[in-house]
């Protein structure tokens, strides 16, 4: 199995994508004890995660902690696109740093879009239906790559610790492909680390929300993050935890420095063996890896290194698009935008694919499928805050006590109420967007 980030495949395995590439289930006890769970945690939209048990850790001791994520400026917003911003101002609201990048460059890139043509989608349709949603300007940022001079700079410095080899492993690269979009990636990185520069917060904890094509992307960033530090905390074959350092300059005093941490984090049985650049930690276990790791970060700052912690990742599921294939922008009829009229969410409500039977007979007999139904999808994802008023449509449906044609109607509803408020909220939120850009 392949994850292209740039494709328009729909992945429907995701627990085979999970046992492929490493990603970890996005279990309950990482999000049971937030303050009112968001609908997209509690009802399995996000499927995995890579590294979230420290952004976990930074909203339960309300520690200092980011969210990175981008907009793709390259056609109409709709409900899809939806759900990630809906992620992180549920996260605003628990203390998270905000920092949305404009995508200007890879739109350029790997789409084929003018600055100017992303800057206006951008100003025109994106950061007003943002706003619009509920994103505050407090403790947010957004910018455009292609006028952050920092996040080109760390590209360029980062691509040092990159090979070609790893570009073809990873994005599928060949002979063809133009040097911009292989460039993307790379200021993708910058982006995503770059919000631990001291001047934008310092290291800490970092989240990326993102759909699971985007991984690929998620584990450049990880590889680099980790290629850039000076220690490395981990368990050796024999079950020991070691702290090792990674350059050749100034070992001694990395070491003498790693001491005294470890010995404030009250480990003080330790094995320092200078020759292999190593100290072993009696009594250490490897949940303690973490927070040794994380200690020691934030000293390499003043050693001369980044001190990256090591950026985390949740991965939602895609939107169904109303066609039943992935919901696009270049399909209108597959997708609901943020800016249709309420008479053209019903038309495409209506004439959308779901999980019933083909007559109303065999539907009440047999029941309907909404695992496989786009407009209880609409119900999960958007329109439906309680949880069960939700479960009573999926049992009335399962049990052939609720028809589409019903679901559908209700669905028109709700959308119409969602794209009113919204439209009323956009109207103001374009005069506001100055507060919020870099």
């Amino acid at each position: 199995m392949k994850i292209d980030p740039w494709s328009s495949t729909t992945y429907q395995d995701y627990s085979r994508l999970r046992d492929e590439f490493g990603i970890e289930e996005f279990t309950d006890d990482l999000w049971k004890d937030f303050p009112k769970p968001h609908k997209l945690l509690r009802r399995g939209v996000i499927i995995g995660h890579r590294g979230f048990q420290q952004i976990h850790d930074a909203i339960v001791n309300k520690k200092p902690w980011a969210i990175l994520t981008g907009l793709m400026p390259s056609g109409k917003m709709h409900l899809g696109h939806k759900m990630v911003i809906d992620e992180v101002i549920y996260y605003q609201s628990l203390g998270a740093d905000i920092n949305i990048a404009v995508a200007d460059i890879e739109a350029y890139a790997t789409r084929g879009y003018t600055l100017d043509e992303t800057m206006k989608y951008a100003l025109d349709e994106y950061l007003p239906n943002y706003i619009a949603m509920g994103l505050k300007p407090e403790k947010c940022r957004i910018y455009f790559q292609s006028k952050q001079q920092d996040v080109k700079d760390l590209a360029y410095i980062l691509g040092k610790k990159i090979n070609w080899s790893q570009m073809v492993a990873t994005y599928g690269f060949t002979g063809s492909t133009n040097m911009a979009h292989i460039f993307s990636p790379l200021i993708q990185t910058g982006d995503i680390l770059h919000v631990q520069l001291k001047k934008y917060g310092g290291n800490r904890p970092t989240l990326v929300p993102v759909g699971v094509d985007q991984d690929p992307h998620i584990r450049l960033s990880r590889d680099v993050s980790q290629s850039f530090r000076l220690y490395n905390v981990t368990q050796t074959k024999d079950k020991k935890i070691g702290v090792f350092v990674k350059v050749d300059e100034n070992v001694g005093k990395l070491l003498d420095t790693a001491e005294e941490i470890l010995k404030k984090l009250n480990f003080d049985k330790l094995i320092r063996i200078t020759d292999y650049k190593a100290i072993y930690i009696n009594g250490a276990k490897e949940e303690d890896i973490q927070i040794i790791d994380n200690a020691l970060a934030k000293i390499e700052t003043k050693l001369g290194g980044y001190g990256f912690f090591q950026p985390s990742a949740t991965f939602h599921r895609f939107m169904t698009g109303l066609t039943g294939e992935k919901m696009s922008s270049s399909k209108p009829e597959s997708a609901i935008f943020l800016t249709d009229t309420p008479k053209e969410a019903k038309k495409k409500i209506m004439s959308s694919k779901t999980g019933g039977a083909v007559t109303l007979e065999e539907q009440k007999k047999n029941g309907g499928k909404p695992d496989e139904c786009v407009v209880y999808e609409l119900f999960l994802y958007h329109l439906i805050e309680d949880d069960n008023e939700l479960l009573q449509i999926y049992s009335d449906c399962k049990n052939g006590k609720k028809m589409c044609g019903e679901c559908k109607k209700y669905a028109s509803q709700l959308m119409e109420k969602l794209l009113l408020d919204i439209n009323e909220r956009r109207n103001k939120a374009k005069s506001q967007i100055q507060k919020y850009l870099e």
